[in-house]
C-alpha cells in the first residue's frame, strides 16, 4: 500500500483538528483510497511537545524541516494571514510540495501569484476549508456544479456574525451585549472586526466569484458593510415586514459584469437563507442547468474545518498515487481562461430598500421625507411611523419599490441634512427573491 506523508505548519485549533481526523480516520481512508495518510511533520514555534497520541510525529520549530524533507509529499498551512503564511506556501511550491491551506485572506489578495506559482512547478493547491468550514462548497462548485454557468451566489458565511443577529433576533439584545456572550463562547475572537464587519465574508465571496466566473476577484472589488450599526428596533420592523436580517454575501452574474458585496440584508421569511441561524452557514448557488442548490453546516470550529483540510490532503494523495496531479483545475477554468473581472459599480445596484428615519414629530416633516424620495425616483411600498411622547424624536420606517443604489444614497443625504432628523438615517437593502 503506498502511503503519502503530510508535513503541518501550526497546531493551532484547525491543526488539531486535521492531525485527529487524519488519526482517528486512517483506516477508513486506506479502505477508501487503498493509500495510508501519515502525518510526519509538525511546525509550530510555540509547542514544546505535541499530545501524547501523535508521540510517532516529529515536532520542530523551523518549518523549513518541513520544506527539506524529500519524503513529505503535502504541505499544510494553518498559521493563517499573510505573512509568514505567503512565505511558506511559495517556499513549499517552490521545492515541489503540494500545499493545502484554509487561509481565505492570503488567497483572497494574493491567490493569482499563488496559484501562478503552483501551475509553474506542477503542484496543487487545495483551499476547501478556506470557505465554509466542514462544508465541501468549494468541491461542489467546482465539480459537482460543473456543467453549470453560475447565476447567482447568496451566503451566510460567517457564524459569528450569524450567531449574533440570531440572537439578536431571538431574545432582542442588543449588538454589544450579544458580542460579549458570544466572545464568551469562543464563537467570536478577542478583536471582531473581521467577522462582523463583513470582512471575512467578503475574502470567502472573492474565493467563490473567482471559481464561478472564471474571473479573478480580489478583496478591493467587493463592496463591503458590517452588522455593528444594526439595533433591535431594525429587527422587530423586519419582523413587521416578514423579513430577517442578515449578513450576506451576494453576486449576480450579468454577463458582462458581476455584483460584488456583503451587507446586512432583509431576506424574506419564506427564503431559504432565512432559516439558517446561529453559528451555521448557508451557500446558495443559481446554475443555469441544476437551479438552486443550498450548502448547509457547520463553518467553523475544530472538527468541522479540520474535515474539510482533510478531504482536500486526501483528493491530491489519490491524484500523486494515480498520477494525474492538476486533474482538475485549482480554480475550476484553466488558468489561460480566468480573465479580469468587470464588477457592478454599487451606484448602479437595483433593489428594494428599508430606511429608519429619526426625526422631530412636527408637522410637515413627513412630507419633506416623501418630497425627498420622489425627487429621486423612489417610490414607497409600505410605511410605519412609531408613536412617541410629545417632542421626542419618533422613528419613521419606509420600505421601498426597486430603486437605485446611486438614487438612495443622494436621497439619504438630503434627509440626513434636514434640521428636523436627529441621526443618520438606517439604511438596509431588501433580497430580491429569485
Amino acid at each position: 500500500m503506498s502511503e503519502i506523508r503530510v508535513g503541518l505548519i501550526g497546531f493551532g485549533t484547525v491543526g488539531k483538528g486535521l492531525a485527529k481526523a487524519l488519526l482517528a480516520q486512517q483506516e477508513r481512508i486506506s479502505q477508501k483510497t487503498g493509500t495510508t495518510f501519515v502525518l510526519r511533520t509538525v511546525a509550530d514555534i510555540a509547542l514544546e511537545s505535541l499530545p501524547e497520541e501523535f508521540s510517532h510525529v516529529t515536532l520542530t520549530k523551523d518549518a523549513n524541516d518541513i520544506f527539506n524533507d524529500p519524503k513529505i509529499d503535502i504541505v499544510v498551512e494553518l498559521i493563517g494571514g499573510m505573512e509568514p503564511a505567503k512565505t511558506f506556501i511559495l517556499k513549499a511550491i517552490a521545492n515541489g510540495k503540494h500545499v493545502v491551506t484554509a487561509n481565505k485572506a492570503l488567497l483572497s489578495v494574493h491567490g493569482r501569484e499563488i496559484f501562478q506559482a503552483a501551475a509553474d512547478n506542477n503542484v496543487e493547491v487545495g483551499f476547501e476549508a478556506s470557505v465554509g468550514g466542514g462544508i465541501p462548497v468549494i468541491k461542489a462548485l467546482k465539480e459537482g456544479l460543473v456543467a453549470n454557468k453560475i447565476n447567482s451566489i447568496k451566503g451566510i458565511m460567517n457564524g459569528t456574525a450569524n450567531y449574533i443577529l440570531s440572537q439578536m433576533t431571538d431574545h432582542g439584545t442588543p449588538f454589544d451585549e450579544v458580542l460579549k456572550e458570544a466572545q464568551a463562547l469562543g464563537f467570536a475572537e478577542a478583536d471582531p472586526t473581521y467577522d462582523v464587519e463583513g470582512i471575512d465574508t467578503a475574502h470567502k465571496l472573492a474565493i467563490l466569484m473567482t471559481i464561478a466566473y472564471g474571473q479573478s476577484v480580489h478583496l478591493d472589488d467587493v463592496t463591503v458593510e458590517g452588522i455593528s450599526k444594526i439595533e433591535p428596533v431594525d429587527i422587530q420592523f423586519a419582523g413587521r415586514f416578514g423579513y430577517r436580517i442578515k449578513l450576506l454575501a451576494i453576486s449576480r452574474n450579468h454577463g458582462d459584469h458581476v455584483e460584488a458585496r456583503v451587507h446586512p440584508t432583509m431576506v424574506p421569511e419564506s427564503h431559504m437563507l432565512a432559516t439558517v441561524d446561529g453559528a451555521f452557514n448557508g451557500i446558495l448557488f443559481q446554475g443555469d442547468t441544476v437551479g438552486d442548490v443550498l450548502l448547509y453546516g457547520k463553518g467553523a470550529g475544530m472538527m468541522p474545518t479540520g474535515s474539510a483540510v482533510a478531504a482536500d490532503v486526501v483528493d491530491i494523495g489519490r491524484n500523486i498515487t494515480f498520477g494525474c496531479i492538476n486533474r482538475v483545475p485549482a480554480l475550476s477554468y484553466q488558468p489561460e481562461h480566468i480573465g479580469k473581472p468587470t464588477i457592478t459599480p454599487m451606484q448602479e445596484l437595483v433593489c428594494p430598500y428599508y430606511f429608519r428615519i429619526t426625526a422631530l414629530d412636527k408637522p410637515g416633516v413627513l412630507a419633506m421625507i416623501t418630497t425627498i424620495f420622489g425627487k429621486h425616483g423612489i417610490s414607497i411600498r409600505s410605511m410605519i411611523q412609531q408613536e412617541r411622547d410629545a417632542n421626542e424624536p419618533v422613528y419613521i420606517v419606509f420600505r421601498t419599490h426597486r430603486a437605485t443604489e446611486g438614487a438612495v444614497e443622494k436621497a439619504v443625504a438630503e434627509i440626513d441634512a434636514l434640521e428636523v432628523c436627529t441621526v443618520p438615517t438606517v439604511k438596509i437593502r431588501v433580497l430580491i427573491p429569485e
